[in-house]
């Protein structure tokens, strides 16, 4: 995959002045103009008054509460086939005052890759899809509009002992989930995707086509973990693949947490889930189900493990390190790499693996996350109350999940990318609650999206401080919005900042968005604001 560097002035684009009534007719004249005669308006943009408008809105909405009719629309959904488009479409929303929402697998948690309150236009990638991968590089060119699915396919397709780092659930696209982080069960191994990002291909404020060389550390820098869609628009990640055996094991152990050993149990992951053996990560999830015993709803506790090699070896190593588990033989399955994917991505043992390519989930919800990071073993009478929260009245389908750092993890310096929570976190907690939400519903007056909220005020003593910490990829507005003015809104978004990427990457953030766009033309309600000269040091 190669896409050339264009580093055209804006004067070779054409120009167009009009009296048109409307901003986003102005944008359609311009974006005719400056597309090439094989592509047509039709072709690329959907508007208000097409037919397949909505359908296109909603296709790529994970979230229902932004899929309501009284949800704020774009002006225009642009979908671009080729990196021209998106020069064109940049170009033309900055000369016509329209905002840019970059849109990718549409997972956002608040919905800002496809919602704003302002005039806007959506970029969205998904015909710029395609995967390239090198076998004998083990690297790997990913367009942005891919999905996580697509990428362990693609890879598979080419080697079953060649691997990448990003996250569980297969319909996320790689556009936003590699430019926050990107976890997922090798993290313990190979640390985050962005971490195994080795170059880009990004279209900045000017509409030029940057890679790692022109575009300079400082921009690569921040756009591996920082979030890319406060300085541009990446078109294509080149990303390191990694060595994975021919054979893994996993197990997913369900235990009632109404026995006082599963609790026990809970109490000892603590300690040690950080500290276990690299090729080895087991993770945590607490819900409520309907006892088949009794017709009673209970708490659960879901352990669920990937362990990088055979079950023998696997059993060896809980049996020296969490033989409180009494992990046995028929509790695992052995496996390829690829079909843990699809295995821990809700597909059976032995589903197609075509699976993986499709972009639609099957069951779609309204649903608020909120995460924090966990410095200190929490008290055990406080992960019971935490627990118990489960049973609440307004919860929806809610569950928390206990995810395990250590390994890689720990090695890695906190500045070397953006995302700074690294060594000193022993796990983090994701708070998160589902539901069905009815056409008119007011998100504020809906118990299921604050009873997160509620969970996440009462574990305040108990996790990270100073700042509490949080992941840019779980976005959460109640940490507050930029008021959207620019460069003077630095106060008010460095209290998010600092949760998200810490005190110093915030800063450096900052330097680096002042000088890639001054103006901050791409932005959104917690995007990094630039800053007049002089800047506070980094």
């Amino acid at each position: 995959m190669k896409y050339y560097l264009a580093f055209f002035s804006l004067l070779s684009f054409c120009i167009i002045v009009t009296n048109a009534s409307q901003p986003h007719e102005d944008f359609l004249q311009c974006l005719s103009h400056n597309i090439s005669n094989t592509t047509t308006l039709a072709e690329l943009t959907y508007t208000r008054n097409d037919s397949s408008f909505i359908s296109v809105m909603s296709s790529n909405i994970q979230n229902l509460r932004f899929s309501f009719p009284s949800t704020p629309k774009p002006l225009v959904i642009v979908t671009p086939s080729n990196a021209s488009h998106v020069q064109a479409s940049v170009y033309c929303s900055k000369i016509h005052g329209l905002e840019i929402r970059t849109r990718s697998g549409g997972h956002d948690f608040e919905g800002l890759s496809y919602v704003s309150e302002v005039p806007f236009v959506i970029i969205d990638l998904r015909n710029l899809s395609s995967i390239n991968v090198n076998v004998d590089e083990k690297t790997a060119w990913v367009e942005a509009g891919a999905t996580i699915g697509e990428v362990y396919y693609r890879i598979a397709e080419k080697s079953r002992n060649l691997g990448f780092p990003a996250g569980f659930c297969p319909t996320v696209g790689v556009g936003g989930h590699f430019s926050g982080g990107g976890y997922g069960p090798l993290v313990r191994k190979y640390g985050l995707a962005a971490d195994n990002i080795i170059d880009a291909y990004i279209v900045n404020v000017d509409g030029k086509i940057l890679d790692r060389e022109s575009m300079g550390e400082d921009l690569f820098w921040a756009i591996r973990g920082g979030g890319a869609a406060s300085f541009g628009i990446v078109l294509a990640w080149k990303i390191r693949l990694v060595p994975v055996p021919s054979t893994v094991t996993t197990f997913i152990v369900n235990r009632d947490l109404g026995q006082n050993e599963t609790m026990k149990l809970v109490n000892k992951w603590q300690y040690i889930a950080d500290k276990l053996d690299d090729d080895l990560v087991i993770l945590i999830r607490f819900s409520t189900v309907n006892s088949t015993q009794n017709n009673k709803v209970i708490l659960q506790a879901q352990f669920l493990s990937l362990f990088l090699g055979g079950v023998d070896n696997l059993l060896s190593l809980m049996e020296k390190s969490f033989p409180e588990f009494g992990l046995k033989r028929e509790d695992c399955n052995e496996m390829s790499w690829i079909e843990s994917v699809s295995y821990f991505a809700g597909f059976p043992i032995g589903a197609e693996m075509e699976n993986l390519l499709n972009r639609t989930q099957q069951w779609l919800f309204s649903f608020k996350g909120k995460l924090d990071y966990v410095k200190k073993t929490i008290p055990e009478n406080v992960l019971k109350t935490m627990l118990e929260k489960l049973y609440e009245e307004d919860v929806g389908v809610g569950f928390f999940q206990l995810f395990p750092y250590g390994g890689k993890m720990n090695e890695i310096s906190e500045s070397e990318i953006p995302f700074s929570h690294r060594a000193g976190n022993l796990y983090k907690i994701l708070y998160y609650a589902q539901w069905v939400q009815k056409p008119g519903d007011d998100d504020d007056d809906d118990g299921s999206i604050n009873w997160p909220r509620s969970v996440y005020k009462y574990m305040t003593p108990y996790v990270s401080k100073s700042p509490r910490s949080a992941y840019v990829n779980y976005r959460d507005l109640d940490l507050g919005k930029n008021n959207d003015k620019g460069p003077t809104s630095y106060t008010q978004a460095s209290i998010w900042g600092r949760k998200y990427f810490g005190k110093d990457n915030f800063k450096r953030l900052v330097h680096v968005k002042t000088k890639v766009d001054p103006q901050n033309f791409f932005r959104n309600e917690q995007s990094i604001p630039p800053l007049p000269l002089p800047l506070p040091s980094p």
